[in-house]
Formats: C-alpha cells, sequence, structure tokens
C-alpha cells in the first residue's frame, strides 16, 4: 500500500476545504443515478470509493471497475493500454463536438496522430512561448488592475486570457471574429454535449435524436466556420510564402516521422477544435479555482504575492523559474479540480487485476477526482495545501496517484504548455489584483461538464495591488 503523502508544515491557520458534493453513503436506485448523473456526474461517487483501491460492480452501465490504486492505474494505463480503449460512452458524448482529433481518435489513427503531433509539443518548442505567454498575462493584469473596486467575471477574464496566448502560440494571425464570442461557444458547446444522456448510458444508435447535441448544434455550426476560416487564411499565407511560424503551421506541416503521411484536413480540423476547445477549456477553468483557492487561503495569497513580486526579471518580465509556489498552487489546484474529473476504458478482452476479473467489454474508471481526494493516497486530502508540490515533497507525490493530465501512451500531449501557461497568467494576476469573493456570492461548487468549472460562476471583488 503507499505511504501516505506528507502535509505541509503546521499552521496557525486552519486548511481551507473547497466545498463539493459530498460522497454518497448509500446507493442510489436507478432513476435517481441517472437524474444524479445528468446533473453533475462527481455528486455520484460513494463514500467507498474514496476508501477503498478497487471498487467493482454491476451498474445501469453494465460492469464497472473503479480503481485507485496507483500501482494497477500503471499496469492499466502504460503496461497494459493495449488491452483498453476509450469506451463508447465517452466517444458518444466528445466525438460530436470534438471530431476525431488525437482526444478522440482510437488505435491506428491515433497512433498515427500521436507520433505526428508530438513533436509540436516538444519540451523545446514550449519553452520558447514563455515570452507571448507572458505578454497574455500581462496583458490580462493590466486590463484588471484597471477594473479597481469592480466585481470581475473570473471564469469570462481567465477565458480571454487563455484565448489570447491561443492567439499569440497556435493561431498567431488571429481568430476570426469576437474572441468573447468564441468563449461563450466553447461554454455552451461543453455545457450541451456534458450532461450525459440516457440515451448514452443504455447505448442508443447514435442516429436517435439527443438533446444536447441538438442544442450544441448552433455552437458546432460557429466551430466549423472558425475553424474553416483559420485553415483558408492560414493556407493562403503557406501559398504565398507569408505564414508564421506558430503551431498551426507546424501542425499543417507536420509528418508522421514513421511513414512520411501528414494530416488530411479533417484531422486537421479536428485538432484545432481540440486545441481551442479542451487545450483552452481547461487551462482557463484551472486558473479560475486557483484564484478561488488564493482568495480563501490568506497565507498562500501572500506567499504567492511575494514571490511574484521577486520574481521580474529585465524589463518587468516574470522568470518562470522564480515562481516555484505559484506553480506548486497551481498543481495543488488541478489535485483538488482535475481538469478531467474521469478516464474510462472499455477492456478488450477479458483481464484481471489483483483478485478482481476484468470481463471483456466492461468499463474500468479511473477518476482523478476520486484518486486526488483519496483517503489512503492523501494526508487532508479535502484541504488546499500547496506546500505538497514543493521540493521533496513534490518528489515524494507517487506519479500514478496524481492525475491532472492521465499517464500513459494517452497522456495530455499539452500538459507541459498548459502549466507553463497557467503559472506565468496567475502570477501576472497576483502581481496586479488581489480578489476577494463577495459576501453575497452563491456557494462556490464545481460542475463536471466534461471540465470542471464553478456551477453559478465566480464573480470576485478586485482590488488593485500598489
Amino acid at each position: 500500500m503507499l505511504d501516505t503523502l506528507p502535509l505541509a508544515p503546521p499552521t496557525t491557520t486552519p486548511l481551507f476545504r473547497p466545498k463539493v458534493p459530498p460522497p454518497l453513503t448509500q446507493p442510489l436506485g436507478l432513476f435517481a443515478f441517472l437524474k444524479k448523473v445528468r446533473e453533475n456526474p462527481i455528486a455520484t461517487w460513494m463514500d467507498a470509493h474514496f476508501e477503498e483501491f478497487v471498487v467493482a460492480g454491476e451498474t445501469a452501465m453494465g460492469r464497472i471497475t473503479v480503481v485507485s490504486d496507483p500501482a494497477l492505474v500503471r499496469y492499466l494505463l502504460v503496461e497494459r493500454a493495449a488491452y483498453y480503449r476509450k469506451d463508447d460512452l465517452q466517444k458518444r458524448v466528445l466525438a460530436p463536438g470534438l471530431g476525431d482529433g488525437l482526444l478522440t481518435a482510437e488505435g491506428d489513427e491515433w497512433r498515427l496522430q500521436r507520433r505526428t503531433l508530438a513533436p509540436i509539443f516538444s519540451a523545446r518548442h514550449v519553452a520558447g512561448f514563455v515570452a507571448q505567454m507572458d505578454a497574455a498575462g500581462a496583458r490580462l493584469g493590466r486590463r484588471l488592475a484597471r477594473r479597481d473596486g469592480a466585481t470581475v467575471d473570473v471564469a469570462l477574464e481567465m477565458t480571454r486570457a487563455t484565448l489570447d496566448v491561443l492567439e499569440r502560440t497556435i493561431f498567431t494571425q488571429g481568430l476570426p471574429g469576437d474572441p468573447d464570442a468564441l468563449g461563450r461557444a466553447i461554454t455552451r458547446l461543453l455545457e450541451s454535449i456534458g450532461p450525459i444522456d440516457p440515451l448514452d448510458v443504455f447505448g442508443f444508435p447514435a442516429f436517435v435524436p439527443r438533446l444536447g447535441r441538438l442544442r450544441a448544434r448552433p455552437a458546432l455550426r460557429f466551430f466549423a466556420e472558425v475553424v474553416d476560416t483559420l485553415l483558408d487564411e492560414r493556407k493562403a499565407a503557406l501559398a504565398r510564402g507569408e505564414a508564421p511560424h506558430d503551431l498551426m503551421t507546424l501542425l499543417l506541416a507536420a509528418q508522421d516521422p514513421e511513414t512520411g503521411r501528414g494530416l488530411t484536413d479533417l484531422e486537421v480540423k479536428a485538432n484545432i477544435v481540440t486545441f481551442i476547445a479542451a487545450g483552452h477549456e481547461t487551462t482557463a477553468n484551472a486558473l479560475t479555482w486557483a484564484l478561488y483557492c488564493l482568495s480563501q487561503d490568506e497565507a498562500a495569497r501572500t506567499r504567492v504575492e511575494a514571490e511574484v513580486d521577486a520574481a521580474a526579471g529585465e524589463g518587468g518580465a516574470l522568470q518562470l523559474d522564480r515562481l516555484p509556489f505559484t506553480k506548486a498552487v497551481m498543481e495543488e489546484t488541478m489535485r483538488l479540480f482535475p481538469p478531467v474529473p474521469f478516464l474510462s476504458r472499455q477492456a478488450l478482452r477479458e483481464d484481471r487485476i489483483g483478485r478482481v476479473k476484468i470481463p471483456r467489454n466492461s468499463t474500468v474508471i479511473i477518476a482523478p477526482w476520486v484518486m486526488h481526494r483519496h483517503r489512503k493516497l492523501w494526508d487532508e486530502p479535502d484541504a488546499f495545501i500547496p506546500e505538497r508540490f514543493l521540493g521533496e515533497r513534490r518528489e515524494s507525490v507517487e506519479r500514478f496517484a496524481y492525475l491532472p493530465f492521465g499517464a500513459g501512451p494517452r497522456v495530455c500531449i499539452g500538459q507541459s504548455f498548459s502549466v507553463q501557461e497557467a503559472t506565468l497568467v496567475l502570477a501576472h494576476v497576483a502581481r496586479a489584483v488581489r480578489f476577494t469573493l463577495p459576501a453575497d456570492h452563491p456557494p462556490v461548487t464545481p460542475l463536471h461538464r466534461v471540465t470542471l468549472r464553478p456551477k453559478d460562476g465566480l464573480r470576485m471583488l478586485a482590488q488593485r495591488r500598489a
């Protein structure tokens, strides 16, 4: 059994414990479960899931095995990765919005795309975007400073900032139209496809209409127009020899190192949608949650502010290597509010983990939401303690107990991009303003809609720092 991970040093102030849906103590009946899972899937976890490493049983979706033991997670996602694929439910939810890009493709198609795209997100390329991310963060800081004394829609501002980063790194010729309209379309899309439809649970054919997909059509049409415009403009720029050397140009020029094959237009479009919708959305949400946590933890906020004030380099740019605690805040935030709350796989053949049999075609779930709060894996699992991710404590965090970006061959290709971006943007916000939550704000609780977002948004008072 994994040793309990170390806690922060003793503190005189109480630990901040974000409000989340409590685990269920009794199983729900079929209709109550379907209703709850559609409303907010993270509210359906049982108390046993946070106590036991393997929980298996028959459900409305067939046999499901929930695995939280880090050694078994490694077995499933690394050693036996070829035995498991993304399950049909996950594909039915995501594919209508994201197409067959890297996030949803399977088998040989996925392997080809992964090999082709991996060099684009290499450490060298990502490190080369520090200046652009720093500039986007500085722009956000200036905008927030002008809002001194005003109530700010924090989620909206983080969306604007992450779209700004996309424009500076991936789509440097600009995103078509109003960036706010694009942000609203992303929100509408995920809110529409996010609720799990009973028709998908029971495996009804794709041609049977789903209410969520009908609601998502305007956002999907908007996305199609944006992506078509981006692609047409970039191809024209390439033909003229005037294309910027950004990630989109690299995407169009990328070739599989084994076969020399490039991506088709459909694959390019699917991955552009994935970069815009999934990539931007997860980082914006992580930043929103981080600012909420800092607003409730004065000691952590003070430490971030002191670190950021000392981290400015020549010309005022922030130096990433001088922001270890700010990065730790982002990592702890993604522990409490993982960008993707659960991963699900379908067994392609019969298997066994320990004493538990995994039938062929059954579903295995690895849930970061559960693992990151598991009582056998973490001390004070429900508390916000950024110090877990500093120095020796960070090194002691079991690799397969902390999965904000997944693990194994399908680990998120953009994880280093996202962490780097979020750390710099958070630092600029902390440098510019201090946020406080108004007394009349509704309870801030997470809502699972593909990603995790505050159920009623997050509106906070901005106070400019001197």
